[in-house]
């Protein structure tokens, strides 16, 4: 079981990690409504336009990092945190400190990717 400062340890790691998050949601969407879009030549505005969508994919893959960041801030409060939703064995520090919002311990996990990996997804 993690002690009380180890579940205040990824408290305060996973809210400083929400938070810059948004902060980079933030400048993402003022750059976006700062741009000049007056672009003469045709190149020039692809390769922006290529550049506006990779950033909004990245943000999409941060906006769902906010989610399971949220949700692991709500295990710690429930007293679920750093417990494996498949077996109910404790997830290891190790474990937590390199993905803190895991919610499957390293044995659960291989069997999901390995079950992924023989279906074929």
């Amino acid at each position: 079981m993690l002690t009380k400062e180890k579940k205040e340890y990824f408290r305060n790691l996973l809210s400083k990690r929400a938070g810059d998050l948004l902060q980079e949601v933030n400048r993402t969407v003022s750059g976006m409504t700062d741009l000049n879009d007056n672009f003469p030549d045709p190149n020039d505005r692809a390769t922006m336009e290529s550049d506006r969508n990779f950033t909004l994919r990245i943000r999409d893959r941060e906006r769902k990092l906010i989610a399971k960041i949220q949700e692991a801030l709500a295990r710690i409060e429930e007293g679920t945190f750093g417990i494996c939703e498949e077996c109910g064995e404790e997830i290891s520090f190790e474990r937590l400190s390199a993905r803190p919002v895991t919610t499957l311990c390293i044995a659960c996990k291989k069997k999901q990717e390995n079950s992924e990996k023989l279906r074929g997804i």
